[in-house]
């Protein structure tokens, strides 16, 4: 039996003495990256041929390299992972089909056109230090993230997971922030985010050593031409109280503005190559009441 009282509990006035008054409201707005997560997403089968695949290419993958903003410049700083560039017309259907779903989950409104995708592989310290993905997009206010995840099971690796950190608006200037929310490497499934957030991959552990306990992904980066025209009957009313939302996207573009390459690279620096991104399909639209072929 509870030690407390089961009276109503009297209202206290917490003073000026505890809280002294203030002339000016200046908190910082810590403001978290839309995501939006489905899981088995190519669904058992071809999961597990794209694992396959992955494993048989070993001899193919690469170091990945990062682009330095202000240079140009291509490294391995900040990063340890290897790379292969790659191209798909079913997993780019799949993304087609879904991403009508993801844009309205993310409150994103840009066409999206084309996609660079890469396979990554994370072994034994691999790991992705804090960036944005504005050297992979034309337009990072306009662009979304993709990473599909792909491992054996049990799972062969510790660590790995995504980082997503929160955005920092003070007096109007976006930065990041040091909050952040964790998305696991779950197999079979795939995590959309704006480009221009702030994320990292955290250090993996690999004990085996084997190319076949290795962390996998699919990376895409998916641009975006101009905003979607909205529908009539779905646009915003302004009685609703979701009608007069901050713009997230902007303060997350503003706040990735310093990573943004300063020189446009002819290429791809892990060598991907767009690709046109389908219509989606009718038959195999994601989402409540759709089905999927």
């Amino acid at each position: 039996m509870s030690g407390y009282t089961m009276e109503p509990a009297t209202p206290m006035e917490i003073g000026p003495r505890v809280l002294p008054p203030s002339d000016r409201w200046s908190p910082a707005l810590a403001v978290p990256a839309p995501v939006c997560r489905f899981e088995n997403f190519l669904g058992a089968e071809r999961a597990a041929a794209l694992l396959e695949y992955a494993t048989a290419r070993e001899e193919d993958f690469r170091a990945g390299t990062v682009l330095d903003p202000l240079t140009g410049q291509v490294s391995r700083k900040g990063r340890d992972s290897l790379v292969l560039p790659v191209t798909s017309e079913v997993f780019s259907a799949h993304l087609a089909d879904c991403l009508p779903l993801v844009q309205e989950v993310l409150g994103h409104r840009a066409a999206l056109v084309e996609s660079l995708t890469v396979l990554t592989a994370h072994g034994e310290g691999g790991h992705f230090g804090l960036h944005t993905d504005a050297s992979r997009v034309r337009d990072v206010s306009r662009a979304l993230s993709a990473v599909y995840y792909l491992h054996r099971t049990p799972r062969g690796f510790g660590g790995g997971q995504l980082r997503l950190y929160d955005t920092v608006v003070v007096d109007g200037r976006a930065r990041p922030g040091e909050s952040y929310r964790t998305i696991e490497p779950e197999h079979d499934t795939i995590a959309f985010f704006p480009s221009g957030a702030f994320h990292e991959v955290v250090p993996s552990t690999c004990p085996s050593g084997r190319f076949s306990d290795h962390r996998f992904t699919l990376t895409t980066w998916i641009s975006g031409g101009e905003p979607a025209a909205v529908p009539q009957a779905r646009r915003p009313d302004a009685r609703r109280p979701d009608a007069r939302r901050p713009d997230v996207w902007r303060w997350l573009a503003d706040a990735a503005e310093g990573t943004r390459p300063l020189h446009d690279a002819a290429q791809d620096h892990d060598g991907a190559r767009p690709v046109a991104l389908p219509p989606p399909g009718p038959d195999t639209r994601l989402g409540p009441g759709g089905k999927r072929t």
